[in-house]
């Protein structure tokens, strides 16, 4: 906005001097005088000029940097879909594998919050029961799917990402 200001304002500097030329070459006045009433008109036209293509210019890399912008956030809106979508089929292979090693809802609420990374007793306080509660239960987790503790379980999980 204060760039247009400006442009307007040389602008207007460039007319008012223009008629001032005009007026002081009619009452003759020093060549001298006229030549540099002359220069600060140029100066104030091209000034107003630059400014203006300026402006143009930047309202163009506007207007594009919004539709880039327009563009990523639908590209962004599309991967939170498919990673909404990604996320719920993941859940349903892990609960799909704790039923199949035939395990109890108590086991599978401790298994999902062992693959989140929880300590034993952050999930106890989770689940409002004893630490060796939890232990137990792991232990139990790991004998039914015949898995060596819990990194083992975890990339149970986790190995099919990355063959």
């Amino acid at each position: 906005m204060k760039d247009k200001i400006i442009a307007a304002m040389l602008f207007i500097i460039m007319v008012l001097n223009s008629l001032d030329v005009l007026t002081d070459i009619k009452l003759g006045v020093p060549m001298w005088h006229i030549i540099e009433e002359s220069f600060i008109v140029l100066m104030s036209a091209v000034g107003a000029i630059y400014l203006t293509l300026d402006i143009q210019k930047r309202s163009k890399q506007l207007e594009s940097l919004a539709g880039n912008l327009d563009i990523s956030q639908q590209h962004i809106l599309n991967m939170n879909k498919k990673m909404e979508l990604a996320r719920k089929e993941y859940s349903q292979v892990i609960h799909q594998q704790f039923y199949a090693w035939n395990l109890t809802e108590s086991e599978q609420q401790v298994g999902l919050l062992l693959l989140k990374g929880l300590s034993f007793k952050e999930i106890a306080v989770v689940r409002n029961t004893k630490e060796k509660t939890v232990r137990q239960q792991a232990s139990t987790i790991y004998t039914k799917s015949k898995l060596e503790g819990r990194h083992e379980f975890s990339a149970w999980f986790l190995e099919s990402f990355f063959e």
